[in-house]
C-alpha cells in the first residue's frame, strides 16, 4: 500500500509539474517560435538583420555583459563580507540584496531616471547612454551573483587556506590559487544567469535609456515598438534571438562551470 502511494504521488507530482512547466514556459515559446518562424526561416532571418535590430542587439549584448562582469566583482565581494565578517546592520544589508527581485523594474527605472536624468541632484546626466543602462542592469542582476556565490562561501571549511597561510603564502596569492578556483563554479553561474536576465530587461532601463535608435535602444525596447505597431512576427522573431543567445550562453558557462569543479 506504501509502495503503491509512493507511486501514485510520484506520478502525480510529475503530471503536475509537467503541467505547468507548458502552461508557464514550453507554450510561450512554441508561440513565440510560430510567429517568429510563421513565414519561414528567411523572413525571421530579414527581421532578425534589419539594421535597428542590429544596433538593439548589439548594445544589449554590450551593456548586459558590462553589468554582469561588474557584478562579478561586487557580487562576489558582498557574497564574502556577508559570510565572513560580522557588522551592526549585517541582516539588513542582506535583505536589501533581495530588493531588485522584489521591487518593481520600472520603480527602478523611475528612480534612476530621477537619481541620474536631466534633473539629477547630483548633477550627473546619464540618460540616453550606454552609461546609464548599464547601471539599471547591474542593479537589476546583483542578486544573481551574490546569491550564486554565497551558499558556497557558507560551506567551504577554509581549512585550505589557513594551512597555505602557514606554510607562508600571502593572502593575494591564497585567494588566487585555492580560494577563486573553489568559486568560479559559482561565480560563472552567476554571470550566465545576470547576462540572460539583462537580456530581456525593460523596466528599469526604459526611462533612463531615452529609447533612441541606432544610440540608446535595447533589444526589449525594441521588441515592443514592433509589437504595438502591429509588427508581431518581427517582434517575435527578435525576441526568439534573444531567446536562443540567452540559452547558448547558460548552457555554455554551465558546462564550463561544470568542468571547471571537475578539475578538467
Amino acid at each position: 500500500m506504501r509502495r503503491y502511494t509512493s507511486a501514485l504521488t510520484g506520478h502525480g507530482a510529475r503530471g503536475l509539474a509537467l503541467t505547468y512547466l507548458s502552461l508557464v514556459v514550453l507554450i510561450p515559446i512554441a508561440a513565440v517560435v510560430s510567429h517568429a518562424l510563421g513565414n519561414g526561416l528567411g523572413s525571421f532571418w530579414s527581421a532578425l538583420t534589419q539594421p535597428e535590430a542590429l544596433s538593439a542587439i548589439r548594445l544589449t549584448l554590450w551593456c548586459a555583459a558590462g553589468g554582469s562582469l561588474l557584478n562579478m566583482v561586487a557580487g562576489t565581494a558582498t557574497a564574502w563580507v556577508l559570510v565572513r565578517d560580522r557588522f551592526p546592520g549585517q541582516s539588513i544589508l542582506n535583505a536589501l540584496i533581495d530588493l531588485p527581485f522584489a521591487l518593481p523594474t520600472v520603480v527602478a527605472g523611475v528612480t534612476f531616471y530621477t537619481l541620474y536624468g536631466p534633473h539629477s541632484p547630483f548633477h550627473v546626466n546619464v540618460t540616453g547612454t550606454w552609461i546609464g543602462i548599464t547601471i539599471a542592469i547591474t542593479f537589476v542582476t546583483l542578486p544573481f551573483s551574490v546569491r550564486a556565490v554565497q551558499p558556497l562561501l557558507e560551506t567551504r571549511t577554509f581549512t585550505a587556506e589557513a594551512a597555505a597561510a602557514t606554510l607562508g603564502a600571502s593572502s593575494v596569492r591564497v585567494f588566487r590559487t585555492i580560494t577563486l578556483p573553489a568559486l568560479m563554479p559559482a561565480i560563472l553561474t552567476g554571470i550566465g544567469l545576470a547576462f540572460a536576465r539583462a537580456l530581456g530587461e525593460y523596466g528599469s532601463v526604459v526611462f533612463i535609456s531615452n529609447n533612441l535608435p541606432y544610440r540608446s535602444e535595447i533589444a526589449s525596447s525594441y521588441v515592443y515598438s514592433l509589437a504595438t505597431s502591429g509588427q508581431v512576427d518581427a517582434a517575435s522573431a527578435v525576441s526568439l534571438g534573444l531567446l536562443v543567445m540567452a540559452l547558448v550562453v547558460l548552457m555554455g558557462i554551465n558546462i564550463t562551470a561544470q568542468r571547471i569543479g571537475r578539475g578538467e
